[in-house]
This record gives C-alpha cells, sequence and structure tokens, in this order.
C-alpha cells in the first residue's frame, strides 16, 4: 500500500492545502484513500469535515496500534464517505511529539501495515521535525516536501531533506524523497523569482511540475468544506489539474518501489 507524506519544516507553507488538493484528486480519480492527520491543529480533520466523528484519535493509535484502536479513530469524510476516510488528528497527539518517542517511531507503520484496503494513504505531518513528523515519515514509503519561493521556506526545504536522509540510515530504509512541491506562487514577483531560481539550483531534478499558483480559489474552497475539484470556476479547475499532475506522479514513483 503506498503511503505519501506531506512535510514541511517551516509553517505558513500551505502543507495542510498541499494535502487537501491531494486527497481531493485522489478521490476525482476514484481512489480509495486515507489520510492520516497527525498534525495537532487537526486543521485537515476540520476542513475533510471528520472533527469529533470517531471514538478515538491518531494519539490513541500511536499509544496502541492494535487494529480495533485503529477502527475506531477512522471517520468517513464529508467529502466523499465511500473513498475518502480521515485517521483523525487532535491536540492531543502534542504529547508523542517530545524526546521520547524513539521506542515508538514503528508505531504508526504498524498500525497502518494491515489496512489494505486503500489504494493510498496521505500522512499529513506537523511543520517541524518533532516526534509526530518523525514517526510518520517512518511509516512512509516517499516523502512530499512542501515550500514556498521565500527565503526562510527554502531554508527550511534544505532542512526536511536532510532529516528524511537520515531517517532513511536508521529507522526508515525503505523511505525515498518524492520531491519538491513550490507552493503559493505568485506571477510577477521578483524576490519569488529569484527563490525559484535558488530552489531549482539547490535540488534541481527534485523540483516537481507543476507549481501551485496562489489562488484565492483554495481558500474558498477550503472555508466551505468543499475539495478543490468541487469548486467552481477557472482557478479551481487550474488547481485541481496541478493537483491531479503530482498526484499522479507521486502514484507512479510508489508504484516503482
Amino acid at each position: 500500500m503506498p503511503v505519501l507524506g506531506v512535510c514541511s519544516l517551516k509553517g505558513g507553507v500551505g502543507k495542510t492545502s498541499v494535502t487537501l488538493g491531494l486527497a481531493s484528486a485522489a478521490v476525482a480519480a476514484e481512489m480509495r484513500t486515507l489520510v492520516v492527520d497527525l498534525d495537532p491543529q487537526a486543521d485537515t480533520t476540520l476542513a475533510l469535515g471528520a472533527t469529533g466523528a470517531a471514538a478515538q484519535d491518531v494519539a490513541a493509535v500511536l499509544d496502541n496500534p492494535a487494529r480495533y484502536v485503529v477502527d475506531s479513530a477512522i471517520a468517513s469524510s464529508a467529502w466523499d464517505p465511500d473513498l475518502l476516510d480521515v485517521l483523525v488528528g487532535s491536540s492531543d497527539s502534542v504529547r508523542h511529539d517530545g524526546p521520547t518517542y524513539e521506542h515508538r517511531l514503528q508505531n504508526l507503520s504498524n498500525a497502518l501495515s494491515p489496512l489494505d484496503e486503500y489504494d493510498l494513504v496521505l500522512v499529513d505531518c506537523p511543520p517541524s521535525l518533532g516526534g509526530l513528523t518523525r514517526q510518520g515519515l517512518t511509516a512512509c514509503t516517499r516523502a512530499l516536501v512542501v515550500t514556498e519561493p521565500g527565503l526562510f521556506s527554502v531554508t527550511a526545504a534544505a532542512r526536511a531533506f536532510q532529516a528524511i536522509d537520515a531517517l532513511r540510515r536508521g529507522p526508515a530504509p525503505g523511505l525515498q524523497p518524492l520531491g519538491v512541491v513550490v507552493n503559493r506562487v505568485r506571477a510577477r514577483s521578483s524576490e519569488q523569482t529569484y527563490r525559484q531560481q535558488e530552489l531549482d539550483g539547490m535540488f534541481g531534478p527534485l523540483i516537481l511540475s507543476p507549481a501551485i499558483p496562489e489562488r484565492a480559489a483554495m481558500q474558498q474552497a477550503q472555508g466551505a468544506g468543499r475539495a478543490i475539484h468541487d469548486w467552481p470556476g477557472t482557478s479551481a479547475s487550474e488547481l485541481a489539474q496541478g493537483f491531479d499532475a503530482l498526484l499522479a506522479r507521486a502514484v507512479r514513483a510508489m508504484s516503482e518501489v
């Protein structure tokens, strides 16, 4: 079962928006998908209409990855109850983000391994390199790094690749980087153009195409609790096509693992 981690070591770059865009693309492709919300803010759970819809949450799963706990922490998404499920997040998961997580690194991986009813699992990691992100990436076959063309975001992307490499040499030898998706790209910004060139120089072929443009349609769809593929307008259609392409790239890469 392909498991794709979506990560960034800097907040505010649109990591959750990218996760939601990929989930929307997966539903449009009729892929049975599970989204794992590891971020203690639980914004992904909220956006997918799954807040309060499960008896347990991801924190309980990280405590005990037994199947009955996992099943009790999964809720259907309001986007498409037949195709999209959520392993719901909660603020309680923050207690798994501290320095004593090492003995639990495989818990999420153990929780996900029996779930062969899904075609795809997306793991939304917190925007930091703590225990939650390490546990999340350890469960993944590929990692997608989200950035935007800004100074601090560029340096955070470099740190994310260092973290992925460290996990590959340790508890997650099967983890591979998928690449970098550049989010919130604005036209006619000289600073962004410079930073995009910097990203190209640092990561070369790991920069994924297409970049995701900054469009109000993304925030509008999220505010309405809707998938970007279901939102009207040409901007939403442009975003949907971009996420379709990214998902196709990810699925191809994970099929080669």
